[in-house]
Order: C-alpha cells, then structure tokens, then sequence
C-alpha cells in the first residue's frame, strides 16, 4: 500500500528499524524521543550490551534488558566531571531563587496550546497579537486581559480570568517557572513563555520572596543541580554524534530539537 497515497505518514526509522506503527500517529516530540531511544539501544548493541537479536516493539517501548544496556552505555560513554567549588559559587549567586524556598507569585495566563497538526506559525502570530493588547492595557485596565483570557485561553482556566491563584515553581513545569521565578517582574511579561503545553500570555499580579539559604546549607544541592547540567549537555552531544553517523528517515533530528530519554 503506498502511504502517502493514503494520506498516511512514512514510517519512521533508525538504521532501517522502524520506531512506530504505519497508523500510529505521534506529535513531532513524541516522535524524536523514540528515535533517540533506538539510537541509544543500537549503540548499546554496536558496542555489545545488548544482545543482537533484541527489537524494540512497535509502541516504541524497550525491553528491560535494552533500557539496564542503555544505562550502562552511559555510564562507560559519558564522563561527569565533579563541579570546582569556584563553578559551585558562581551556580547558588546566579541561581539563588532556586535555593530559597517558599517564594510565591500570583499569576495568571492565556494559553495558545500547541496540539498535533496545529499551525505553529499561526498560533504565534496570534499569541504574540494577544501580548500586544494586554501590554498595551497593563495595570490600567484588568478587564482587557480577563475577557482576552475568556475568549482566547485553552486551559480551563480562561474561564477564571486565567487566574492560576499563588504558586510555587514546584507546581510548574519547570521551562515556566523558570520564567516566573527568581525575577522581580510584575505585571505582564514583555516576552511570550514557551512551555511543553504552548505558548503563554502571562501577568504576575504579585510575589512573595522565599527565605534565602546559606551557600553552604545547600552546596550539595548546587552541585548536584551542575552534574545534572553537565549530563544533559554531555547526552545531548552525544545523540547528535549518533545521529549524525545513522540512516534517519521520516524523523528531524536538529541539533536543538534532541530530547533528553524520559
């Protein structure tokens, strides 16, 4: 049967391996996060961890045997250097907030939600239409960013205003409070926030600061938050090398696209 004479997408493949079924249908993320777990289970094979005649399944999982083979590839291929007390220092002062516990803010959102098939360029557009008004409006009229949130928002919370009442960062996804937290804005945000779910209008209506943490009650704490920076730059380095040395169809693998393994 010829796919695209269907209507349906080509299959995907690492190397020929197939990494999802001819009518699954996955979004752009869910489809490269498949691909870079077949690029590391190859390379557990390739470097005889895994047995050859392991496959994964066509829902994309992996045997057990194929994730423990992973875990050990990584830990022979990627070297984790423990962070200079110097590199520990300059971590807590640029990332304070993120060691001060109880901080708070009051916030509130229009959500432009990124779905599978929407047009991104377009829902940009209208997003970025959406900012202007309500800056334009900010701190003098709060009804204009309510009714925007009402008529425009996909969260359930538009029909609140968009008021997502006091938070912590760790009730958010952590590429939005990195946004929300550790800053003294209030008001509305001058930049759109990009998260997993979309794109967001955001006004911080107020802050409350957390109690602040000696460097030395939480150098643990920064040193392990270093290795893990270093790991996800170390495993991302790494799948773009192994990308670049493999057959990828139906499956882009930029270099700032590449997903950390869930």
């Amino acid at each position: 049967m010829d796919h695209q004479a269907q209507g349906i997408a080509p299959v995907a493949r690492i190397n020929g391996v197939p990494i999802h079924a001819a009518d699954e249908t996955l979004t752009p993320d869910e489809l490269r996060q498949r691909a870079c777990t077949e690029l590391l289970r190859q390379a557990a094979q390739h470097n005889g961890l895994l047995a050859t005649d392991d496959t994964p399944t066509a829902d994309g999982a992996i045997s057990e045997a194929a994730a423990n083979a992973i875990e050990a590839l990584l830990d022979t291929i990627l070297e984790i250097p423990e962070p200079s007390e110097e590199a520990c220092q300059r971590h807590y002062a640029a990332h304070q907030s993120s060691f001060s516990p109880g901080e708070k803010v009051h916030a509130r959102h229009i959500l432009f939600a990124v779905t599978p098939g929407v047009d991104v360029v377009a829902l940009r557009k209208r997003a970025e239409a959406a900012l202007l008004d309500v800056r334009c409006h900010d701190g003098n009229n709060t009804e204009v960013f309510t009714k925007a949130a009402r008529e425009l928002s996909n969260c359930p919370s538009g029909a609140e205003g968009g008021d997502l009442g006091w938070l912590t960062s760790n009730e958010c996804a952590p590429e939005f409070a990195r946004e929300l937290f550790g800053h003294a804005e209030v008001g509305v945000l001058p930049r759109l926030v990009h998260s997993r779910f979309g794109l967001h209008v955001v006004e911080l209506l107020q802050r409350e600061p957390g109690a602040v943490q000696s460097f030395e009650s939480v150098r643990g704490a920064v040193a392990m938050s270093l290795r893990q920076k270093t790991y996800v730059t170390a495993l991302r380095q790494y799948l773009r090398l192994l990308a670049g040395q493999a057959s990828v169809e139906g499956v882009e693998l930029e270099a700032a696209d590449i997903p950390l393994l869930q």
